[in-house]
């Protein structure tokens, strides 16, 4: 089953489809945009010595993929019943994996203003969870898959050791604007910018917290290029995601001379139309971090 209808989603409309599918009796959440085929289960061949949340790897269609056992990685029991287990390939950061799940049930189309952020209670599972969509007296967990992926394997994501390739840099008293949702990902982003010379930033857990703030520096009559001079953001984001961020920075007579960069780990080639449409300045895929700090210093104000 190919899922590509997200994609047919407009751009900026703050609106996303989500794949349902189970671990026990726990229902989850993955963006349809990071799904490229819903598999049946199949043999996987074992690697030595890899992480216990690895199950191996399989092929598909020529190319060589990991598995990831979802249930493991979670701290779940296992499937009870193995053959009606279902594999997810998804695609990300430009990365192809397989999450072996349980179960998948539907597809569902809903606003990002529906996702509540996690509260900080349930600390936990928190790192894990970017969201919770209250659904049919139930609820439904959006898991944070770069966070699981990097536990597993810690470089795939940001790394300030790949900056050394730029060389020594100037400190920058210029100021950022991050939106980004994932606590993990915040900091780490903060703490590589911060090494790039980029020491001022100042980040926010969603695109509406951020443009809130813009706007109540407007209306205390703050000229906001003075405030700010560029903005980085993610798209997956509770409330409001990146592309509609983008398009309310681009479409306000008074925000949109800020330079906005993308950076998400859905910048491929099929859905980097959308932020072009909604008028990103610069799109950069996770965890590029040196093409990030190259692009900020050409469009920094």
């Amino acid at each position: 089953m190919k899922q590509d209808q997200g994609i047919l989603l407009e751009s900026g409309t703050n609106e996303l489809e989500i794949v349902e599918f189970g671990i026990g009796n726990n229902r989850f959440g993955i963006n349809v945009i990071k799904v490229k085929e819903i598999l049946n289960p199949q043999p996987v061949t074992k690697i030595p010595h890899s992480h216990k949340s690895v199950e191996g790897i399989i092929e598909i269609r020529g190319e060589v993929v990991p598995v990831v056992d979802v249930a493991h990685a979670l701290g779940f029991s296992p499937s009870e019943n193995p053959k009606q287990d279902k594999f997810i390939l998804a695609e990300f950061n430009k990365t192809k994996i397989v999450f072996h799940v349980h179960t998948v049930t539907q597809i569902h189309r809903i606003s990002w203003e529906q996702i509540e952020k996690p509260n900080k209670m349930y600390q936990g599972m928190e790192t894990q969870i970017t969201g919770v969509i209250k659904m049919d007296e139930d609820m439904l967990l959006l898991l944070d898959f770069e966070k699981v992926v990097a536990d597993i394997n810690p470089e795939s994501s940001i790394n300030a050791e790949q900056l050394r390739e730029l060389g020594q840099r100037d400190r920058s008293q210029k100021k950022i604007l991050i939106a980004e949702d994932s606590g993990m990902l915040r900091a780490m982003l903060q703490e590589t910018l911060s090494e790039a010379g980029y020491e001022n930033t100042i980040s926010f857990e969603d695109g509406k917290e951020a443009y809130e703030h813009l706007e109540d520096l407007l209306d205390e009559g703050k000229t906001i290029e003075e405030e700010y001079q560029l903005i980085i953001t993610d798209i997956e984001m509770p409330r409001m995601d990146g592309h509609h961020f983008t398009r309310l920075l681009k479409g306000h007579s008074d925000l949109s001379k800020l330079p906005v960069v993308i950076f998400s780990s859905l910048i491929t080639d099929d859905l980097r139309h959308k932020g072009e449409i909604v008028g990103a300045d610069a799109q950069v895929s996770k965890p590029e971090i040196v093409e990030l700090v190259k692009i900020i210093d050409h469009h920094i104000l």
